[in-house]
């Protein structure tokens, strides 16, 4: 336990830079496939040298590039994808080089979100959500071995605002709520998507499993994130509810790329997707497996907000 060889593909993006730092603080030997053009980016060059410091091996190549996939995939047990939603269709590339391989013990593809076979998605996100159910069957369909990583939201993406967009921070005067505010979502802190992750990948017990981020701290309804914001400001906000109708015509009516939001807002509060159903025995989940892992809550991340 704690040796396997890890590539980590899209290493120094938004989720991937917290894959790369659990798998280097878990004492994995971790290498990333990064791209020339980084070497002019500066924030880029900044998180490569700090991973370098920190043992890192860097490979110069990309998802797109067959053959500097290939020979990176040979020298790692494990591969994990955690590219951007752009090239989600490039991972079936990546299969096929996987399967050249031939050697790897476990591939987690660029997931981190809701379960795709479990959602009922509007477009432009449905088509997303689409591909990358196209590529869960072809994984299985390969034969290749995987953990699926269901991280739900990011605390990032949500949680600095409430789901209000145009705000920078949470609301203080009046909130806007999708659907009737009691369906639960699920808000993981980006560090601990990348501990929970890496904490996995040598786990007999999540092997061809969907790993379930549904921490109990952390999985409340909307209601219930307004009335934690509202105890900490000590006031009542006024509250605004959307029925499905209105926030589908929200959708249909907002141009790009504020539709995503809205349709990815539908799929979280009015339908629920990430916690209307029970975890099957294809699914097992983070916070029962890993109990001493200490996550950090909504209730302490909203606490510099205030």
């Amino acid at each position: 336990m704690g040796s396997s060889r890890i590539l980590i593909i899209g290493g120094t993006g938004y989720i991937g830079r917290h894959i790369t730092a659990a798998s280097l603080s878990q004492g994995h030997p971790t290498f990333l496939l990064v791209r020339e053009s980084s070497a002019s980016n500066p924030d880029k060059v900044q998180l490569i040298e700090s991973f370098k410091s920190s043992g890192a091996t860097i490979l110069h190549g990309s998802i797109e590039d067959y053959a500097s996939l290939v020979e990176a995939i040979k020298k790692v047990d494990i591969v994990i994808s955690a590219i951007t939603t752009e090239l989600t269709a490039e991972q079936f590339n990546l299969i096929k080089a996987i399967k050249e391989a031939g050697t790897i013990k476990r591939f987690l593809p660029s997931e981190f979100g809701m379960d795709v076979d479990r959602q009922h998605a509007v477009e432009p996100i449905k088509s997303v959500y689409d591909l990358r159910i196209k590529l869960r069957r072809a994984i299985e369909a390969e034969g290749i071995p995987y953990t699926f990583v269901c991280a739900n939201v990011f605390a990032g993406f949500i949680l600095p605002n409430l789901a209000q967009i145009g705000l920078t921070s949470p609301p203080r005067d009046k909130v806007v709520i999708y659907g009737d505010g009691n369906t639960k979502a699920v808000y993981v802190k980006e560090e601990d998507v990348g501990t929970f992750t890496i904490k996995s990948v040598d786990d007999p017990r999540t092997l061809n499993k969907i790993l379930y981020l549904r921490l109990p701290a952390n999985t409340l309804s909307y209601n219930e994130l307004v009335a934690l914001w509202e105890k900490k400001i000590g006031k009542s906000l006024e509250k605004e509810y959307l029925s499905e109708e209105q926030v589908l015509k929200l959708i249909e009516d907002t141009p790009l790329p504020k539709k995503i939001y809205y349709a990815i807002f539908h799929t979280l509060y009015v339908k629920g997707d990430q916690t209307n159903f029970e975890i099957g025995p294809d699914g097992v989940e983070a916070s029962q497996l890993y109990p001493d892992v200490k996550y950090t809550t909504v209730d302490e991340y909203l606490n510099p907000f205030v």
